[in-house]
């Protein structure tokens, strides 16, 4: 029997696939608890319309990333860090601070955890860091450390 699946199910499938199972499980295990339905012509529609609008999403989503990474590329990102007589940084930069001055300098507000610095940042000069979007959408943006 074909039947559409709803959300996730283990060693099954992933929402919004059509997959082939046994009648008994599909009748007395899937459809009751609400994994899947059976495809029929018109619930098999209604996925083609429903993978339609997921694909919208994502086309929309991914042209919303490419204008995010486009800004983070052009020009550096600029941070103020208390600093001694030699240039040392008092503490370090962290991803926090990344964020924050992205957020001031770019006007895009992204999660701290996404930030990821290349190397260790405890002197003035510039450095890069990692910002990863998902989906293999990531990019470097340039860190200038400057005396507060």
């Amino acid at each position: 029997m074909q039947i559409i699946l709803i959300q996730d199910v283990n060693n099954l499938g992933g929402a919004n696939e059509v997959v082939t199972v046994k009648n008994g499980y599909a009748r007395n295990f899937l459809i009751p608890q609400k994994f899947a339905v059976e495809a029929s012509t018109s619930n098999l529609k209604q996925l083609e319309e429903r993978l339609k609008q997921i694909r919208k999403k994502e086309e929309k989503m991914l042209a919303e990333i490419n204008k995010v990474i486009a800004a983070l590329q052009e020009g550096s990102v600029t941070i103020g860090a208390k600093t001694g007589t030699t240039g040392k940084i008092f503490g370090s930069v962290t991803t926090v601070q990344v964020a924050k001055a992205v957020r001031e300098q770019k006007g895009y507000e992204i999660d701290r955890r996404r930030i990821q610095l290349l190397d260790e940042i405890k002197e003035l000069g510039s450095y890069k860091a990692r910002v990863d979007f998902g989906n293999g959408n990531e990019t470097e943006i340039a860190l200038e450390i400057v005396a507060e």
